[in-house]
């Protein structure tokens, strides 16, 4: 990782991560978020609660946004569900895609761990909250920065 936001990605990695966050949307009716910041001012898990609250990621009708929140610095990350996804999937649910970003992440891939973060996020996704006829996009895709 590297160790600014700036530095994080370029405007055109950004770019295809937005691109990944419409494709992963397109599958299942759960929203998806990426928070880059430089450093945690907490414990992790804590700091992506907060920032999912502060991005009012809560409001989504299902409930069922997902936050995944990086620390540069602190080269550490979190991927945060809202209850709507914590009431029905198993406690494991993000385990493949915390190992999938964390190895992308050690290897200094910061784009390839977050577009397949996503995509798996989406897929996952998939099962408990398909895509509806009606449904609309609740929140921004774009990477918000701390």
């Amino acid at each position: 990782m590297q160790d600014s936001v700036e530095a994080f990605l370029t405007t055109i990695e950004e770019q295809e991560i937005v691109a990944a966050i419409r494709e992963a949307e397109q599958q299942t009716s759960g929203e998806i978020r990426v928070h880059i910041e430089n450093t945690s001012k907490a414990d992790i898990e804590t700091r992506a609660l907060e920032v999912f609250s502060i991005l009012k990621m809560q409001n989504t009708e299902l409930h069922n946004a997902v936050l995944i929140y990086i620390a540069v610095k602190d080269k550490a990350f979190a991927i945060y569900g809202d209850r709507g996804i914590n009431a029905v999937v198993p406690d494991s649910f993000w385990d493949d895609t915390k190992n999938t970003v964390q190895n992308h992440l050690k290897s200094g891939n910061n784009k390839q761990a977050l577009v397949d973060g996503i995509l798996l996020a989406g897929q996952q996704l998939k099962e408990y909250f398909p895509i509806s006829k009606n449904d609309r996009n609740e929140l921004s895709n774009t990477i918000s920065k701390g």
